[in-house]
C-alpha cells in the first residue's frame, strides 16, 4: 500500500472541491495563493491558466490576488490545458504556475494545481510547507489587473505539432472528444495541422457543460462516433487535458495500462525507453509488468498520482510512465501528464507498425482485476482499522506471487478505493467482498449507504 500522507487540503493532484465550499471559494484560494507565493520567495512571475468552467474567472482572480499580495507579478495565460502551463513555467522561467481546474470533476467543482520553478508539480513536502503558511488574514489586498498573454497556448500547439512529420495524418479520420474543456482549441488545431480529418465531440463549452456526458469520463459517445464514421481511433480528454482515453477502430475502449504497454514495448523495440524502465503506479495491472519484463525491460511502481510517477522518472531518468487512469508522461514531449502528447505517441506507433489499435492492444494480457469504492464520513488511518488491516494482510499472504491488494483513500473524493487482482476472477471477487465487509465494519459510512 502507498503511504498515508497527512495533508489537510491537498489531494493527489492539487486542491479541489465544490465551488463555494470550504476549500474552493475566493477567500480560501486567495489565502492559498498568498501561501504559495510566500513559499517561492515572494518574487518573480506567476503564470495562471484555467479551463472552461464558469467559476474559473472568479477563482483565478482570487488566486491572483493572493499571489500578488505575496509580491509576485501575475500573468493570465487564458484557457489552455494543464501541460501547457507546465511548459510555460519552464520556458519562461517563472517562479510559480497555477492551473485553475477540477480536471474530470463536474462543473460544480473547481480547484487549483500548482507548478514550481522548472514546471514540475509540487511534492508532498512542498504541499505541507504551503499548508503551514496559510494564514487567516493573507491575500486580502486589492485584486490586481491581470496582464493577459495568450501566446503560451500557441507555443504549446507548435511544439506538439512538431512531434510528428508534416502531413503525417493525411487521410486519417479521427474522432476527438475535448470534453467541453481546456483542450477545445489546442488538440483540434494540432491534429488538423498534421492533416487529420476530425470528427469533433464536446467542442462547444458554455461554462457548465465541461465533462457533462463527454470526455474521458464518458467515452461511450466517442466509441459510437468512431463506429459510425469509420474512424481509425477515438481520443477523449478530461477537462484540463492532462490525460486521454482512446478507443480502437471498433469502438472498444483502451485503458491506461494498455496504452502504457503499447508505448513501452514500442519504445523498447526502438531503443528509446531510457534505462529500459517503465514507471507505473500500484494501481496498474500486473500484466503490464509481465509484458515489459518479457521484452527485456523493467517496471517501477509508485504510489497513485502522476506526480509520484514524475518524481521517479526524474530520479531514474526514465522517459515513459503513467497511470491506468490515462495520465501518461512522455518526458521528451511534456513536463507532466499530457493527453495530446499521449495520443500523438500512439499515432506514431500506429504509423510505424501499420497495426490498428485493436491489434496493438493484444500485447497486454491482464490479470483479472476488480475494484469497488466505499463512501466514508471519516478517513481513519487504514493501519488503525483492525478488521480491515487484518483482512489486507491475510489476502496479501494468500495472493503472494499471484495477485495483489490495494486499499487507499481517494485524494479528491470521500471514498475508500478497494482493488484486488488475481490470476482467477472468482478469487479476486471473493477477496474484494471480504475487503468491503471489513471496511464497512471499521469505518463510519453515510447513512444512505451504511
Amino acid at each position: 500500500m502507498p503511504p498515508e500522507i497527512a495533508r489537510r487540503f491537498f489531494g493527489t493532484d492539487g486542491i479541489r472541491g465544490p465551488v463555494g465550499g470550504p476549500l474552493i471559494n475566493p477567500d480560501f484560494v486567495a489565502r492559498v495563493g498568498a501561501a504559495a507565493g510566500a513559499w517561492v520567495g515572494g518574487a518573480g512571475i506567476a503564470l495562471l491558466g484555467r479551463d472552461t468552467r464558469a467559476s474559473g474567472p472568479e477563482i483565478e482572480a482570487a488566486t491572483a490576488r493572493g499571489i500578488a499580495a505575496a509580491g509576485l507579478c501575475v500573468v493570465s495565460l487564458g484557457i489552455l490545458p494543464t501541460p501547457a502551463i507546465a511548459r510555460a513555467v519552464r520556458d519562461r522561467r517563472a517562479a510559480l504556475g497555477v492551473m485553475v481546474t477540477a480536471s474530470h470533476n463536474p462543473a460544480s467543482d473547481n480547484g487549483v494545481k500548482f507548478f514550481r520553478p522548472g514546471g514540475t508539480k509540487l511534492d508532498d513536502a512542498a504541499e505541507r510547507e504551503i499548508e503551514a503558511r496559510i494564514a487567516d488574514d493573507a491575500g486580502q489586498g486589492a485584486t490586481p489587473t491581470l496582464a493577459v498573454d495568450l501566446s503560451a497556448r500557441e507555443a504549446y500547439i507548435e511544439a506538439l505539432a512538431r512531434s510528428l512529420p508534416a502531413g503525417a495524418l493525411l487521410g486519417w479520420r479521427i474522432a476527438l472528444d475535448v470534453a467541453n474543456g481546456a483542450t477545445v482549441v489546442s488538440s483540434p488545431e494540432v491534429l488538423r495541422r498534421l492533416g487529420a480529418d476530425l470528427e469533433l465531440l464536446g467542442a462547444a463549452p458554455d461554462g457548465i457543460n465541461i465533462n457533462d456526458g463527454v470526455g474521458s469520463e464518458h467515452p461511450g459517445a466517442l466509441a459510437s462516433r468512431v463506429r459510425e464514421v469509420g474512424a481509425r481511433l477515438g481520443i477523449a480528454h478530461d477537462g484540463d487535458g492532462d490525460r486521454c482515453v482512446v478507443c480502437d477502430e471498433r469502438g472498444v475502449i483502451l485503458d491506461g495500462d494498455e496504452v502504457l504497454t503499447i508505448l513501452g514495448l514500442h519504445a523498447l523495440r526502438k531503443g528509446r525507453l531510457a534505462g529500459r524502465e517503465l514507471v507505473i503506479t500500484v494501481q496498474s495491472n500486473l500484466g503490464v509488468d509481465e509484458a515489459i519484463r518479457a521484452a527485456g525491460g523493467t517496471v517501477f511502481r509508485t504510489a497513485v498520482g502522476d506526480r509520484y510517477v514524475l518524481e521517479r522518472m526524474r530520479e531514474s531518468g526514465a522517459s515513459l510512465g503513467g497511470e491506468s487512469s490515462g495520465h501518461v508522461v512522455c518526458a521528451d514531449l511534456a513536463m507532466t501528464g499530457d493527453g495530446l502528447a499521449t495520443a500523438l505517441r500512439l499515432l506514431e506507433v500506429m504509423r510505424e507498425t501499420g497495426a490498428p489499435l485493436s491489434e496493438l492492444r493484444q500485447q497486454l494480457r491482464r490479470f483479472p482485476q476488480v475494484t469497488r469504492n466505499v463512501r466514508v464520513i471519516e478517513r481513519r488511518p487504514i493501519s488503525g482499522c483492525a478488521r480491515l488491516a487484518a483482512e489486507i494482510k491475510a489476502l496479501e499472504t494468500e495472493l503472494a506471487g499471484a495477485g495483489r491488494v490495494l486499499v487507499r483513500y481517494s485524494g479528491t473524493e470521500p471514498k475508500l478505493r478497494l482493488l484486488v487482482e488475481a490470476r482467477e476472477d472468482a478469487v479476486a471477487r471473493r477477496g474484494l467482498d471480504r475487503l468491503e465487509a471489513a471496511a464497512r465494519s471499521d469505518l463510519s459510512l453515510p447513512p444512505e449507504v451504511a
